[in-house]
Formats: C-alpha cells, sequence, structure tokens
C-alpha cells in the first residue's frame, strides 16, 4: 500500500481548498481524502483549487458531490461553463425560459461510455442530479464579477418537477435551500 502523501492544502472554508504547491497534483489517494471530507461536510460537497486564491482570473478546480448534495438551480451570465467527469455520474439538466426541462445530459467518466464533457457557451438555467454515490468532476471557469445568479422560482417546486421528468433516486423537493 502506498503510504499517505503530503498534502499541500490551505482550508478557505469546510468546502473549499487551496494547494499551496508550485504544481499542483491529485492522485487517488488525494480524490480519497476530498471525499471524505465531503462526506463530513453539511452540504455534501468539498472543492479543491487549483488556483492560488480567488483573486486568479482563471480558476480551475476538482469538485467532490455526493449523490445527497443539492446544486440549486443556477446560470452564469457574460461567462461560459464546461465540466470533465472524472468518476461517477451524473444527469445535468437545463432548463427553458418558463422553468420547463429542455435537456438534459446523462453524463459518466470515460470508461462509462457516456457524455464525459460539456462546455455550455451560454448562460442557461441548469443543476446537477448526482446519480452514483459519489461525483469527481474538473471545472475551469473564468472569475468574473457577479458569475452566478440563481433560480428566482422556488426551487422546491422546481426540483419536484426536475424529480418527476428525470426519474431522480432522492427526493430533490426536501433538498434545503441556499442563499
Amino acid at each position: 500500500m502506498t503510504p499517505e502523501r503530503e498534502r499541500p492544502y490551505r482550508m478557505q472554508n469546510s468546502e473549499v481548498l487551496y494547494s499551496d504547491a508550485p504544481i499542483v497534483t491529485a492522485a487517488q489517494s488525494d480524490i480519497q481524502h476530498l471525499i471524505r471530507l465531503s462526506a463530513d461536510n453539511p452540504r455534501k460537497r468539498v472543492r479543491l483549487c487549483a488556483h492560488k486564491d480567488p483573486q486568479r482570473p482563471l480558476h480551475e478546480m476538482l469538485i467532490i458531490h455526493e449523490r445527497s448534495a443539492y446544486v440549486r438551480p443556477h446560470r452564469h451570465p457574460g461567462k461560459s461553463e464546461s465540466m470533465h467527469v472524472i468518476s461517477g455520474e451524473v444527469d445535468v439538466v437545463v432548463f427553458d425560459a418558463q422553468g420547463g426541462v429542455s435537456e438534459v445530459i446523462e453524463m459518466g467518466d470515460y470508461a462509462s461510455g457516456k457524455i464525459f464533457y460539456y462546455r455550455m457557451e451560454v448562460p442557461l438555467f441548469h443543476t446537477l442530479i448526482i446519480r452514483s454515490d459519489v461525483l469527481v468532476g474538473k471545472r475551469p471557469f473564468k472569475k468574473m464579477p457577479k458569475s452566478c445568479s440563481r433560480a428566482s422560482a422556488a426551487p422546491r417546486r422546481l426540483m419536484r418537477k426536475v424529480s418527476q421528468s428525470v426519474g431522480a433516486d432522492a427526493d430533490l423537493t426536501q433538498a434545503p435551500t441556499f442563499n
């Protein structure tokens, strides 16, 4: 068994870690460590930021979501968004202007044969429904002022509609709301 390696991480809060290494790397043991941290987190998510601080213009991160993590419907005006699934499965649910489901992108890692990468060029409202026990993904984005807007519709009503239309395992109507 490989011994645990030193992790030059700095915790901003219980969900956000930064690396102080001059070359940021991630091994299987790092991902397992992040999964353990996510299990202890109330929102069941953790991110390891490869950029040095929030003021950097390009943000790159590994994000861990457990199945029960709630991702409130949101969009990113003025910028694109992409995700690469490293392990796990997720549905990216995209909404139309009326709040109806316009598309569901079923994703998995490369070996799953599913879509493993997407890039959304336009600011469409979307959410994630985690289908596996744990989702590990890589997300880059360019920092911009006020770069995320959340759905103003009642999340419980919207997520009930999403749950029914995509057959989600979890009861998403009971998901907490975060402002």
